[in-house]
């Protein structure tokens, strides 16, 4: 089945040159099915390659999905054009009353200051509690992670001696994960923070379980079942050139494992793109499976939860 995004959102063309199934509103509207609802809050600069990425990974599975942009109530985004904004995404606060299957947070280009500094702050710990309510289930990228394990678990984020940037192998902690269904017992993902969450302050106690970290980089993906959010501290997100770009624009190191012999001279390869879209797939395949066909019963307390150890 397809996704069902806006008629005339850029990130269509892209998506439809690769093959991704992209249903028009004026299709979707005349089937008799609940597409699952898909929220996606995205706070990254560059909106339209950010939504391009996180579409094609969401409509990449077998389900419709209705994919909704959200953005912060009053912040103004500096990098994006005010048309596109106004066209395409919802506040915060006229969504706030409605239930979404899913509900993507992604990073921010505010990693480095402490999250009460955040302009937006106050607005992103409102919507963390929100999910709690009106969202079956939560995914979070980045800056998002560490700021939902903040909020919820006084989780402190660390400084780095240097940015931690390249394309590092994680280990598989968790193979019978749901999440991690058809992962290797390891694989590569990007990173690109100055900040790190550390496992020894995760709160004993909480249920937190770690699927995924690397020796180099840490922490990468979090399941945390009693929030029904799990947690992507990397950008498994990214295209093939999205580090590139960051170099390109902020110069410093070359990024770690990313091109050809460590020469910038090579375009990269993709090395992360199939576990991107199982870890996509399998996250949707759990809302599918466990998300109330009422949608309005999402966030009821009484609803059975499925175990994901």
């Amino acid at each position: 089945m397809p996704i069902k995004i806006p008629d005339h959102l850029p990130a269509r063309n892209t998506l439809e040159h690769e093959g991704v199934i992209v249903m028009r509103e004026t299709d979707a509207i005349r089937q008799d099915i609940r597409p699952l609802r898909i929220g996606l809050l995205n706070l990254m600069p560059n909106k339209i390659t950010t939504e391009t990425q996180l579409a094609r990974l969401i409509g990449a599975t077998p389900l419709q999905i209705e994919l909704t942009l959200v953005r912060m109530t009053d912040h103004v985004a500096r990098n994006a054009s005010p048309d596109h904004m106004a066209a395409f995404y919802r506040p915060w606060s006229e969504v706030s009353h409605e239930k979404f299957d899913g509900f993507i947070i992604t990073g921010a280009p505010v990693e480095r200051m402490p999250f009460e500094e955040v302009r937006y702050w106050t607005e992103m710990q409102r919507i963390f509690d929100w999910t709690q309510t009106h969202v079956h289930s939560t995914f979070t990228i980045c800056w998002a992670a560490q700021a939902a394990v903040h909020h919820f678990y006084g989780v402190p984020k660390h400084d780095l001696p240097g940015k931690a940037f390249g394309v590092y192998n994680q280990t598989n902690r968790a193979p019978s994960s749901p999440y991690l269904r058809g992962f290797s017992d390891d694989f590569a993902i990007p990173v690109s923070r100055w900040t790190e969450v550390r496992a020894d302050d995760l709160p004993a106690g909480a249920g937190l379980q770690t699927l995924a970290d690397s020796e180099e980089t840490g922490l990468c993906l979090l399941n945390d079942p009693q929030r029904r959010s799990i947690h992507m501290f990397n950008h498994v997100e990214y295209d093939t050139e999205t580090l590139q770009g960051e170099f390109v624009r902020d110069g410093g190191a070359l990024p770690e494992n990313y091109f050809p012999a460590g020469d910038p001279n090579r375009p990269p390869q993709n090395r992360w793109r199939g576990h991107a879209h199982l870890l996509f797939g399998n996250w949707i395949n759990e809302i599918y499976q466990t998300t109330p066909f009422d949608i309005d019963r999402i966030g009821e307390a009484s609803l059975p939860e499925r175990s994901v150890a």
